[in-house]
């Protein structure tokens, strides 16, 4: 046992700290305190405990392998020493090199390959940065878990940030856990609160968990939480919904300008993945590579390509593989409304006095726009009109009364009195809306739901109150049958809201929304029918309504409709003046296109509605406006794909050598290896589900999970596990339909779920400090198992190499160890006699295979050393033309931008040196085989 200066421990190793043997989960350089040492506890003080060490601050011993000490493995058909051939194995990080996918196949996903293709290009970047610009409805979420899943295998997603926006953190979370087996610490303002009862005062909060999500919203005060994100490395960070970054000087950019730099693996999520503007969208591609653009404003599909995968419904990739998971939507049916007597009256205030040409009414810089926005109002409901007029005469009342403000109180006060004396029965949209529902069967006695979006809040609350009774609901029912979510409801009420909606079981049939639920909310669960009881003035907006019940896993046909009142009032500003007409252009460019946004040319919700208005204000139509659209669309050419896969081409796939058939075997042999006979955890298997009692260190490490779930399903009184893909989709859909919460009772256990790393970690410490088991196999002579590995400077494996080492002493052969093991054939069918050759023989031999080990390593490492050099080579060529473009073609230059052009080369091109191999290989005995089986 020696001292080492730790450079290159690799995950896997055994040191020891403060006489006590640790197992080293992660070892990275810091700039200060030498290297950081994240471990868990082998020895009987420290067992299972996780601590992290600095080498600056702590002695630290690793323990070499020639010092191995050989021991007989007595265990029935050798399980100790196949299980813990096992563990080692999957507890090894995959190397830097290994860029083909690993764990695609193993969790509750359909197969398929476009969904895969994220994560093959994340992980073939220097870093893993990518921007995944799927179309609404792909299934974003999934392609993320994928992706995250691989970094986890390749030991490089210890550390994980999820930055959602609030109305999707409770779906995002339970995505990750019920399907990837990953799971969140979830910090709303529920989860805020319990962590400051929990941690020391002062405490990071983000140093207290491992892997978090937190909302956009709950970010917002970056004042407030800067100094813990810049005093934190993240080895992934996720930013969902990331168009919302835009702009240099929001909360938004600034939370994403701390969390960039920090991160190793950067993740962005977004359908609308850009505003129209070349220099913002730069700024987005700065976060994922700095060195990828050299002009904002001039830039070419070539330089970001690599940054970024956008796909539609109907691009070849997708439309082969969605067909049985996705129902092609049914046309959106506009439903005309002809006003009523008392509506009619208000077109005419607004057609004759406010919109006219000639009208004086107004004061302010938006006196042309207010009219517009009454209108808006009014083709909502009246009870939007009257709020409006509302605020703008308290508006009025705080300014001092002049000749200009005077005629329009007096108008305001007008329109007020006609809008209040519209009557509910008044309402022709009302009318209609309850026609429509009942039609489509929403009532009493109905399972049928339906989403009814509008753009007005009072809007939103006048039908909460007026729809139940109308629709049939009385009594109790009344209250529970039509929920309104908006932008005023409590996160906490917001979550309970969705998820009472995703339950087949409870009696919702109508959720009133507005636009907080249009973007990445799942609402197609138990729900194919959207009405929008008003349209906004932008295709983007209507197609992201559309896709919360159009999209990936939706069986039933989607249906659309829209109430568009008219009026007989001439020139009056219906509904057919704009709303119909956008209503039919999205609905042609999503069969022709895949997509809506380009029809525009402008990608940002609020910019197409002023422009409309604008155009409106000059005197065109909503067709002249939308055929005036840029035709040459410089960024949707740029963002188009250069290279099409084969469709139906799966992204390619690493298999992975295993001693066992799978993980539930693996998992029953490790629970009798570990538990023995007597079954104190109270084990038992029906219907392709384990059930058993959790111990102490395995509640300690399900206690990520949301309490309100660990305490609904009793988790720490018994646990419930499949391994079966289908037993968890059934499960998954048994929790859909069940009447309390849609996160299953039977969790599928993927290999990344912590009682798997709980049993993997317990089998690793079965043989003592510096142990390895003999056992008799199918072999001629002794057989010496070792595994190798190089790192680079982050401590991340770069070469792994599972060696089998005979002809010892003096004539060592290596071979691959898997190969030897086949052919030994290590399996559970063994016979353990508990007789075995002389050890001291046997020990003789580990010193030499050990050196046979060594130097099979450094022979071939020149040679790995080329393959790993290979993408480092072309990220530099890339990074010096890069730098050419910044500095020499640029035309004039300033000294700040050659001072960050030279900082951005120096960073890179350390990064890229970084992930070089250095120093010497890790090398541990794992076993013996010896002739006799």
């Amino acid at each position: 046992m020696t001292e080492t200066e730790t450079g290159g421990l690799a995950p896997g190793a055994q040191i020891v700290v403060r006489d006590e043997v640790w197992l080293v989960r992660n070892c990275t350089r810091t700039e200060h305190d030498g290297d950081k040492i994240r471990a868990i506890g082998i020895s009987g003080l420290v067992r299972d405990q996780e601590a992290t060490f600095f080498t600056e601050l702590d002695k630290v011993q690793l323990l070499q392998p020639e010092e191995t000490r050989l021991v007989a493995d007595a265990s029935p058909q050798f399980r100790a020493s196949r299980l813990f051939l096992e563990a080692a194995l999957r507890r090894t990080p995959l190397p830097q090199s290994e860029r083909r996918l690993a764990m695609a196949e193993k969790f509750l996903l359909k197969r398929n390959p476009y969904q895969q293709r994220p994560a093959e290009m994340a992980l073939a970047n220097l870093r893993p940065r990518l921007l995944i610009a799927d179309v609404v409805g792909l299934g974003k979420t999934m392609e993320i878990g994928l992706a995250l899943a691989e970094l986890i295998r390749r030991g490089r997603g210890e550390r994980i940030l999820v930055v959602t926006p609030q109305q999707i953190l409770d779906q995002f979370q339970r995505e990750l856990w019920t399907r990837f087996s990953i799971p969140l610490v979830r910090l709303d303002s529920v989860g805020i609160q319990r962590i400051q009862r929990e941690i020391p005062a002062g405490r990071n909060p983000f140093t207290y968990f491992k892997r978090v999500i937190i909302s956009i919203d709950t970010l917002k005060s970056v004042g407030k939480y800067r100094h813990h994100l810049e005093n934190i490395h993240w080895d992934a960070v996720v930013i969902d919904e990331s168009h919302n970054l835009f702009g240099g000087s929001s909360f938004r950019a600034q939370l994403a300008k701390v969390l960039a730099p920090r991160t190793d693996a950067l993740l962005l999520a977004s359908a609308t993945p850009h505003n129209g503007d070349r220099a913002s969208f730069a700024e987005l591609i700065d976060l994922l590579d700095p060195a990828a653009i050299a002009d904002r404003d001039n830039y070419k599909p070539g330089d970001i390509e690599h940054l970024y995968i956008r796909r539609t419904k109907i691009s070849p990739e997708v439309r082969d593989h969605v067909k049985d998971n996705w129902a092609d939507r049914r046309p959106s049916v506009p439903i005309r409304c002809a006003a009523t007597t008392a509506e009619e009256r208000i077109f005419a205030e607004l057609t004759e006095r406010w919109l006219a040409k000639d009208s004086q009414l107004g004061t302010g810089k938006d006196r042309k726009l207010f009219p517009y926005n009454l209108m808006k109002s009014f083709l909502s409901s009246h009870r939007a009109l009257s709020d409006t007029v509302t605020a703008r005469l308290k508006t009025l009342a705080g300014r001092i009364s002049t000749q200009d403000t005077e005629p329009e109180r007096i108008a305001l006060e007008r329109l007020r009195d006609l809008a209040d004396g519209v009557t509910d029965d008044g309402s022709a949209k009302l009318a209609a809306l309850v026609t429509k529902l009942t039609e489509i069967g929403v009532g009493p006695g109905s399972t049928t739901r339906v989403v009814v979006f509008s753009e007005r809040v009072p809007t939103l609350k006048w039908l909460a109150k007026t729809l139940p009774g109308r629709l049939g609901f009385r009594g109790k029912s009344a209250n529970t049958a039509v929920q309104v979510l908006h932008g005023g409801v409590s996160d906490q009420q917001e979550q309970e809201i969705l998820e009472q909606f995703r339950l087949a079981s409870t009696p919702v049939r109508v959720l009133l929304t507005g636009d907080v639920a249009s973007e990445g909310v799942n609402l197609h669960d138990q729900c194919h029918h959207l009405i929008h009881y008003d349209l906004p003035w932008s295709l983007i907006r209507i197609e992201q309504r559309n896709g919360r019940i159009d999209r990936f896993g939706q069986r039933k046909q989607p249906q659309f409709a829209a109430m568009i009142l008219t009026s007989a009032t001439p020139g009056a500003k219906d509904d057919t003046t704009v709303a119909e007409k956008l209503l039919a252009r999205e609905q042609a460019a999503h069969l022709s296109l895949g997509t809506a946004e380009t029809v525009t040319g402008l990608y940002d919700a609020k910019a197409e509605e002023d422009r409309l208005v604008r155009d409106l204000l000059a005197g065109k139509t909503a067709e002249q406006s939308l055929d005036e659209s840029p035709q040459h669309d410089v960024l949707a050419e740029l963002l188009a794909p250069t290279v099409q896969p084969t469709a139906g081409a799966r992204a390619a796939q690493v298999s992975q050598p295993s001693l066992f058939a799978s993980t539930a075997t693996f998992v029953d042999e490790a629970l009798r290896e570990l538990y023995g006979t007597g079954n104190p955890l109270g084990v038992t298997r029906e219907d392709n589900v384990l059930r058993l009692i959790p111990p102490d260190d395995l509640k300690r490490r399900l206690s990520v999970l949301p309490p309100s779930y660990l305490k609904e399903q009793r988790i720490n009184e018994r646990l419930l596990l499949t391994f079966d893909r289908d037993t968890g989709d059934d499960q998954l859909a048994k929790a859909v339909s069940g009447a309390k919460t849609t996160w299953p009772a039977v969790s599928f256990a993927s290999d990344l779920h912590p009682m798997i790393e709980w049993l993997v970690d317990k089998v690793l410490v079965r043989f003592g400090r510096l142990e390895a088991p003999v056992l008799a196999a199918r072999v001629t002579e002794p057989v010496v198992l070792v595994q190798g590995m190089y790192s680079n400077a982050f401590g991340r494996p770069t070469v792994v190499e599972w060696m089998a080492v005979s002809g010892l002493p003096d004539q060592p052969i290596v071979r691959p160890m898997f190969e030897v093991l086949a052919e030994a054939e290590i399996g559970p069918n063994m016979i353990n006699k508990g007789h075995l050759e002389d050890m001291t023989t046997l020990q003789g031999l580990v010193k030499p295979a050990v050196a046979a080990a060594r130097g099979y390593l450094a022979a071939r490492r020149a040679e790995w050393d080329t393959g790993i050099a290979q993408p480092l080579q072309e990220h530099l060529h890339r990074l010096n033309r890069w730098e050419q473009l910044s500095l020499f073609d640029s035309g004039t230059i300033t000294a700040r931008k050659q001072e960050i052009v030279r900082d951005t080369v120096s960073e890179q091109r350390h990064l890229a040196n970084s992930l070089r191999t250095s120093g010497q290989p890790f090398l541990r005995v794992l076993a013996v085989l010896e002739a006799g089986a």
